[in-house]
């Protein structure tokens, strides 16, 4: 039985992730369930699953949740002093990092140090600072096991890295795919959540509309399998039916296929290297059609951005993805347009002078800064 910290419980992945562990309740035991401030929902968590601990960011909702709490013997931490006690603790085998944004950066790199296992579906951790996470992992032995469905793809189809080619990501195109520049100047935050295929958070199904999260998970790739940015390929894919494909040198391609639902990936990272059986629908191909599309033949800088600031490298990849959660937050805030998501983002990536991200303080600082850059930007805007 494997012991489990969640961090991010209360977010998409995490309710997903504990959909799969209620079909296996003699695999997994849950130490502690980890989120920002959604009291009600940790609370629920909370006392359906039993954990040792629950920790929230937020040190006023913490204080609530310690109240509704106070007939249990659970434990409240908060703040992320909690946070890392709860994902290094010495019962814990696994840690999921559900959460979303760069805030998943120092718990993850803390608990690997602890000797921890990370099932990893916090993709900005590796933008931000993938040398250093995934130097830490080789040097500790501990695994890192992808569960963003075209990484986890890309993991199951491998067989020998030495005769790989290279990696072909999909991406569905969001739901602005087809739409010119004119009708993108008036996209609403309500219709860019609309995600045309899967069902996610907010920044991410921003971050799918306009191929942010592409890019970033192209970083990702090039970090989670060592390979060149020139390995890395990425095609328009509507249907959402192949998650990724893998190519070797004597042309053989192997691809994964499944419904777009997050808990396969989830539940293979769980149970690897053994597969479960599970109750989910499954993938039925009768009367379906796949499709696939040069990226080029859309607009979507984004994408061209990532894979420059990628190729750049030291604190670039970590600047751009902070400026990108302001700016995207910004957008759903009503602050700025659709349009100006990205502008922004590559004016503060231009405005940076890049060094290397070889320790946890230098990647904050430039970070943080990066953060203050847009809010001024987007100041000017307003």
């Amino acid at each position: 039985m494997k012991t489990l910290t969640i961090l991010g419980s209360t977010g998409s992945i995490g309710t997903q992730t504990l959909d799969v562990l209620r079909l296996q309740p003699k695999e997994f035991r849950i130490f502690a369930l980890l989120a920002g401030q959604n009291v009600s929902k940790i609370e629920e968590q909370a006392r359906e699953f039993r954990p040792q601990v629950v920790g929230l960011m937020d040190e006023a909702a913490a204080k609530e949740l310690r109240q509704r709490l106070a007939d249990t013997s659970i434990q409240v931490v908060q703040g992320i002093e909690g946070i890392l006690s709860a994902v290094t603790d010495h019962s814990v085998d696994l840690v999921v990092t559900a959460i979303s944004g760069r805030i998943g950066l120092e718990p993850t790199i803390a608990a690997l140090k602890a000797g921890k296992d990370i099932a990893l579906a916090n993709k900005e951790t590796l933008v931000a600072g993938g040398e250093l996470v995934m130097g830490l992992a080789h040097e500790l032995k501990r695994k890192i096991l992808p569960v963003d469905s075209e990484h986890s793809a890309i993991f199951q189809c491998l067989e020998d890295e030495k005769t790989l080619d290279k990696i072909i990501l999909t991406a569905s195109g969001g739901p602005f795919r087809d739409w010119s520049r004119e009708e993108l100047k008036n996209v609403t935050p309500e219709q860019a959540l609309k995600h045309p295929n899967w069902a996610m958070g907010a920044k991410i199904t921003i971050d799918s509309a306009t191929m942010m999260n592409k890019g970033l998970e192209v970083i990702e790739a090039h970090h989670l399998f060592g390979l060149s940015y020139d390995q890395i390929e990425v095609l328009i894919h509507p249907e959402s039916i192949i998650h990724s494909m893998v190519e070797y040198c004597d042309g053989s391609v192997l691809a994964q296929l499944g419904r777009p639902d997050m808990r396969l990936p989830i539940q293979y990272a769980l149970s690897y290297p053994t597969r479960w059986k599970n109750p989910f629908e499954r993938l039925d191909l009768r009367g379906k059609s796949l499709t696939f599309m040069d990226p080029k033949e859309y607009d979507f800088p984004a994408l061209e951005l990532a894979y420059s600031c990628g190729r750049r490298g030291g604190t670039l990849p970590a600047v751009m993805n902070g400026a990108n959660e302001v700016a995207v937050e910004a957008f759903l805030k009503g602050k700025i347009s659709y349009l100006n998501i990205i502008p922004l983002v590559g004016k503060v990536c231009e405005e940076h002078n890049v060094c290397e991200a070889d320790n946890l303080e230098t990647i904050l600082n430039e970070d943080h800064w990066a953060r203050v850059r847009t809010a001024e930007l987007i100041n000017e805007i307003a």
